[in-house]
C-alpha cells in the first residue's frame, strides 16, 4: 500500500484512551489508516516531518455563526469606541448597503452612555446597530416608525415614555425583516470568510447555529449559499425551527409538522450536512434578556422568554416527533427549566433512543437542574470564552450566589454528562484553545475567578472540543479522536496544552490545520520542508 500522506516526527495526542499517543500517522483517501508501527514502514506519496509539533484531533466548534462572523468582519465596527460621540464620528462617513447603514460591535457597557435613536437620527435614516450579543440592536427613529405596534410592546423606553431605539429579541427580529434577505452570493462569501477564521484556529467542523430564519438567519434560501461556498472546513447546518410546516402525513407516523419533504438531522455528507433543528427559548445575558428565575442583580428585570411558551413548547414536541435532533437555545435557568420540561414531554409522547438533544449555552444551571440534565441525556453545548471575555460583567449581574453556576464544567462531567465546547463566534473569541484555558483556570481576562469549583483538567477541556463536540454533532464515528478509520483532520500546535503553563494555552500557535489529509492552513510551510 502507498499512503497519500505520512506525518512523522510529531507528538500525537490521539484522545483515544485505547492508544493515547503516537508519533507517526498514515493517511490514505482522506482517512487515517494507521499509527506508528502499523504504517511506519509504508511508502507515501508525501512525507511531512512535523519537527516535534503537537498533533491533536481537529477541533469541533459545536455552535458557531459563520455567516454572521464573515459579515461582521466586513461591517463597520464600533467596538473600539469609548463614547457615543466617537460612535457618531465613525458613522458620519459610513457607507450604505441597499440603503442601510449597518454597524457591528455595539456594547452599551463600553460606552459613556447607551446609544439611542436620537443619536442615530443625527446621521440619517435606516441605521441598524447590532448589539454584540446578537440579541438586540439600536435603530434610527425612522425604523422605529415603521415597526408594528406588536413589536414595540416591550421595547425599552426612557423616563418620558419615549422609545430609546434599543430593541431586543422579537423586536430586533422585526427590524431584521425590513433588511433581509441578503443575497446568496454575499452570504456565501461571508460563510467562506467565517470558515477561514475557524480554519486558522484549528477548527475542522463548525456547526452553524440557525439557518433559514429565526434570530440570525440571512435568507429563506440560505442553505443554497452554503452549497455555493467553497468551504475550507466541514460545516453542519442547524435549521431554524420556524421552517417547520404542517404536514398531512399518515396518522401512524405521528408527525404533525416537519421541514418540507421530511428533511431532518443526518442529511448530507462529511463536508456539508444537516444537523439539529434550532430553537430559541430566551435571550442573552449581555442584553439582560436571558430568562432567570429571579431578577438580575440590582435590576427589576428577570429577562424574558423568546416567544409564546405554547408555541415554543409545540415546536420542541413536533420537532422531536419529526425525527430531528434538537438544539434548544436556553441561557437563563428559567429557560433551562422550560427546555427540560418540553424535552421530557417530547420523549414521553414519542420515545426515541439516542435522540441526543442539546441545550445550547446552558448558561445558568441551578444545582438541582444538574441531575435532570443527566437523567434526560441532554448535551450542554457551552461557550466558556463568554466568561473569559465578559465574566466580570456576568458575575456582577448574577450576584455571588449564582455566579458559580454559570457555564459549568466539572459539575456536568461528575454526573456523566457529555460536555460539548463551542464559541458562538463572533459573540466572543472563537479560539478553542482560549476556551480550553478558561475551562481549566476559570479566570476572566481581568483575572477574576468565575466559579473555580467548575474547573476541569486540561484533558477534559480538550475533550469538550474534540470528542464531546463531535458526539454532540453526531460525528463521533469520523471525528474527535485520531483513530484508524476516522477522517484525517488535525490541529497541529506549537506546544502541548497538557504540559505548558496553563495561562499560556490560549496563546499556543496553530501551526497548521489538516482537513481530509490536506494542509488547508499551513503558515509554517510544513508541506514545503
Amino acid at each position: 500500500m502507498i499512503l497519500d500522506l505520512k506525518l512523522v516526527g510529531g507528538q500525537v495526542v490521539t484522545m483515544d484512551p485505547a492508544r493515547p499517543v503516537a508519533s507517526v500517522i498514515g493517511v490514505w483517501a482522506g482517512r487515517i489508516v494507521g499509527l506508528d508501527d502499523d504504517v511506519a514502514h509504508l511508502p507515501a506519496r508525501r512525507v511531512v516531518d512535523l519537527d516535534g509539533a503537537v498533533v491533536l484531533p481537529g477541533f469541533v466548534d459545536a455552535h458557531n455563526h459563520l455567516a454572521w462572523a464573515g459579515r461582521a468582519a466586513r461591517t463597520l465596527d464600533i467596538s473600539s469606541c469609548a463614547t457615543v460621540a466617537q460612535v457618531l464620528d465613525v458613522l458620519r462617513d459610513a457607507p450604505r448597503s441597499s440603503g442601510w447603514i449597518e454597524v457591528a460591535g455595539y456594547d452599551h457597557r463600553a460606552l459613556d452612555r447607551p446609544l439611542t435613536s436620537r443619536d442615530l437620527d443625527l446621521i440619517g435614516p435606516r441605521i441598524y446597530v447590532q448589539d454584540l450579543s446578537g440579541h438586540a440592536c439600536v435603530v434610527s427613529g425612522d425604523v422605529l416608525a415603521v415597526l408594528p405596534a406588536s413589536a414595540l410592546r416591550e421595547a425599552q423606553r426612557d423616563a418620558t415614555g419615549a422609545l430609546t431605539g434599543f430593541l431586543a429579541e422579537g423586536a430586533q427580529t422585526a427590524v431584521r425583516a425590513l433588511r433581509l434577505p441578503y443575497s446568496l452570493d454575499d452570504i456565501a462569501a461571508d460563510v467562506e470568510s467565517g470558515a477561514r477564521q475557524c480554519l486558522r484556529e484549528g477548527v475542522v467542523l463548525a456547526a452553524e447555529a440557525g439557518v433559514g430564519g429565526g434570530l440570525l438567519g440571512s435568507s429563506p434560501l440560505e442553505i443554497e449559499a452554503y452549497l455555493r461556498a467553497s468551504l475550507p472546513i466541514r460545516v453542519q447546518l442547524m435549521v431554524s425551527a420556524d421552517r417547520l410546516e404542517p404536514v398531512a402525513g399518515h396518522a401512524a407516523d405521528r408527525i404533525r409538522r416537519a421541514v418540507p419533504l421530511g428533511l431532518r438531522t443526518g442529511l448530507g455528507d462529511d463536508r456539508l450536512s444537516i444537523g439539529p433543528l434550532k430553537l430559541w427559548t430566551d435571550g442573552g445575558m449581555m442584553a439582560r434578556t436571558a430568562a432567570l428565575t429571579w431578577p438580575y442583580e440590582g435590576m427589576e428585570t428577570a429577562g424574558q422568554l423568546q416567544d409564546d411558551p405554547e408555541l415554543m413548547h409545540a415546536a420542541i414536541v413536533d420537532g422531536h416527533a419529526a425525527g430531528w435532533q434538537l438544539a434548544v437555545h436556553a441561557i437563563g435557568d428559567r429557560a433551562v427549566d422550560f427546555a427540560l420540561d418540553a424535552l421530557s414531554e417530547a420523549q414521553h409522547a414519542v420515545p426515541r433512543a439516542d435522540a441526543r438533544h442539546r441545550i445550547e449555552h446552558c448558561g445558568l444551571v441551578r444545582p438541582e437542574q444538574l441531575d435532570r440534565i443527566a437523567e434526560l441525556n441532554v448535551i450542554p453545548v457551552i461557550q466558556p470564552t463568554f466568561l473569559w471575555a465578559y465574566g466580570n460583567d456576568y458575575a456582577e449581574i448574577m450576584g455571588p450566589e449564582r455566579a458559580p453556576w454559570m457555564y459549568r464544567g466539572k459539575a456536568f462531567l461528575d454526573r456523566g454528562i457529555v460536555l460539548a465546547g463551542s464559541s458562538d463566534r463572533p459573540v466572543a473569541d472563537g479560539k478553542p484553545l482560549r476556551a480550553i484555558q478558561f475551562m481549566v483556570e476559570r479566570l476572566s481576562k481581568e483575572g477574576r475567578p468565575i466559579g473555580p469549583d467548575e474547573a476541569v483538567t486540561v484533558e477534559q477541556a480538550i475533550a469538550a472540543y474534540t470528542v464531546g463536540a463531535a458526539y454532540a454533532c453526531r460525528r463521533e464515528h469520523v471525528l474527535g479522536t485520531i483513530t484508524p478509520g476516522k477522517l484525517a483532520d488535525f490541529a497541529i500546535l506549537d506546544s502541548d496544552p497538557r504540559t505548558c503553563d496553563i495561562s499560556k494555552i490560549g496563546d499556543i500557535e496553530v501551526r497548521a490545520t489538516v482537513v481530509n489529509g490536506e494542509f488547508a492552513h499551513d503558515p509554517t510551510n510544513f508541506t514545503t520542508n
